[in-house]
């Protein structure tokens, strides 16, 4: 049986997704700028590598949930070029926050220290013989979490081009209805 709309899990792990993203987005640039001095030069990157480590997990667990579940199929007035710009926009939100999170895991491990994650565990350091690893992850990062905030933008757009142009059930679906 075809669904008609996404299934709670679904949800919640779309929008979990949406604000980890944006706010790691918006936590990076903010931290980036903090001096030495600032209360928060070494909470924010702690912060910002928990949730970033949790974001990991969350999408792992997401693509394995959606191999495992259906999805309602796209509204018949969807063309097929918008069919396929999902599907590709999608799977580049897919890899490119999955290159965030691993280059991000590679910034702060190549020194050999574990990233601890609210202090609740530790993910160990496991590659740091790399040259410049820190450096070429860094940027790696910074260009991957730029990427994903314009396909952000461009995601979102599309919803709402769907919602107030459209006029289909496009946006609806990702709200349960």
């Amino acid at each position: 049986m075809t669904p008609t709309k996404y299934n709670l899990p679904t949800i919640v792990f779309h929008w979990i997704t949406a604000v980890a993203v944006i706010g790691l987005f918006a936590l990076g640039l903010w931290m980036v700028d903090l001096g030495y001095y600032d209360a928060w030069y070494q909470q924010a990157p702690d912060i910002h590598r928990s949730i970033g480590i949790l974001l990991a997990v969350l999408i792992v667990v997401r693509l394995l949930w959606q191999k495992a579940s259906a999805s309602p199929p796209p509204l018949p007035n969807h063309k097929p070029w918008e069919r396929v710009s999902a599907k590709v926009t999608h799977w580049l939100l897919y890899g490119l926050v999955l290159a965030i999170c691993i280059s991000g895991y590679f910034i702060s491990t190549a020194k050999g220290q574990a990233v601890e994650v609210f202090n609740w565990f530790s993910v160990p350091a496991l590659v740091t013989s790399i040259d410049n690893l820190e450096d070429t992850s860094g940027l790696i990062h910074e260009i991957c979490a730029f990427a994903v905030i314009g396909l952000t933008v461009l995601h979102a757009g599309a919803a709402l081009k769907h919602h107030f142009i459209d006029r289909d059930r496009t946006l609806l679906h990702m709200f349960g209805k």
